[in-house]
């Protein structure tokens, strides 16, 4: 593998607290990993597997010291974008905490946590499964579950640095699946076969021309794909700034514990005030909890 090292640049301050935190928790077994400060994965490029290395930026840093393992170095450039997107890089930090520190309940958040970004996601097809591996069950349980999709179905990958095994499978190789082997309730698979099935032949296509939002109507029409899900995916791989996710447990006991409406439409119609950026919202929400996507890895 060809190897480079790139700093990539962002405007500070960045919290990396929960953003580095929740790629580290719910990091699937083979594709992510975190060692020795770093949050890796591997990437499937034009011209072949890549891993790329995101170590912790230095207090104080207007960069992130990335090292890139690539098979065909053309693809350097569509590396440091996925890299940008899963880190956030190219939020204005300025922008956002000034619009949210307007409201009175975010502001002590803001101020305690300036900086703040929205974990991404490279690939929007390999994390609209993950989102539905991960509908009411546990960040252990959902890990799990993509982990034995990844050993049966995706490709190795040869990670010169550290314990990297797999791609995450695609949704051809996942279209062969045998719905009878998977570990989940019935309705999740159906769900899960269903949407890999329309992601193999075309009929929902993620991202792409048409904004961030993309593809997430024939998405959400499919069944199974619930709001939270089609938000999940609108925020964490497809950059929607303003993905809103009223239903979710975690920002329901937030809201309750700050005094906001905790029902997903009084809480839909009180966050009005915070777009558009209710997904950084999001991220202060959950972080008033004891959840492990909160803390920075040790």
């Amino acid at each position: 593998m060809h190897t480079v090292r790139v700093d990539l640049p962002f405007l500070p301050p960045l919290f990396p607290d929960n953003l580095y935190g929740h790629l580290a928790a719910t990091a699937v077994p083979g594709v992510e990993e975190w060692r020795d400060g770093a949050y890796r994965r591997t990437l499937r490029l034009p011209g072949g597997a890549g891993v790329v290395t995101l170590p912790v930026p230095a207090d104080g840093a207007t960069h992130v010291a990335a090292t890139l393992h690539l098979t065909d170095p053309r693809d350097e450039a569509a590396a440091v974008a996925h890299c940008r997107r899963i880190l956030d890089l190219d939020a204005d930090p300025a922008v956002v905490d000034g619009h949210l520190r307007k409201d009175p309940v975010l502001a002590p958040l803001v101020a305690a946590a300036p900086g703040r970004r929205v974990p991404g996601c490279p690939d929007p097809a390999e994390f609209a499964v993950r989102a539905v591996l991960g509908q009411q069950v546990s960040t252990a349980a959902a890990r799990t579950h993509a982990g034995r999709l990844v050993v049966a179905h995706g490709e190795p990958v040869t990670d010169p640095d550290g314990g990297l095994t797999h791609l995450f499978p695609t949704p051809a190789a996942l279209a062969t699946l045998d719905e009878g082997s998977l570990a989940l309730p019935g309705t999740r698979r159906r769900t899960l076969v269903g949407l890999v099935a329309a992601l193999a032949s075309g009929q929902v296509r993620l991202g792409g021309p048409g904004g961030c939002r993309a593809g997430l109507d024939a998405f959400a029409g499919l069944p199974g794909i619930g709001p939270w899900t089609v938000e999940s995916v609108a925020m964490r791989a497809l950059g929607d700034p303003d993905a809103f996710l009223p239903g979710d447990l975690g920002v329901a006991v937030a809201a309750k514990g700050l005094r906001l409406p905790s029902t997903p439409g009084a809480l839909t119609a009180r966050a009005e005030a915070w777009r558009p950026y209710r997904a950084y919202a999001v991220q202060h929400l959950w972080a008033t909890g004891a959840h492990a996507v909160n803390l920075l890895p040790v």
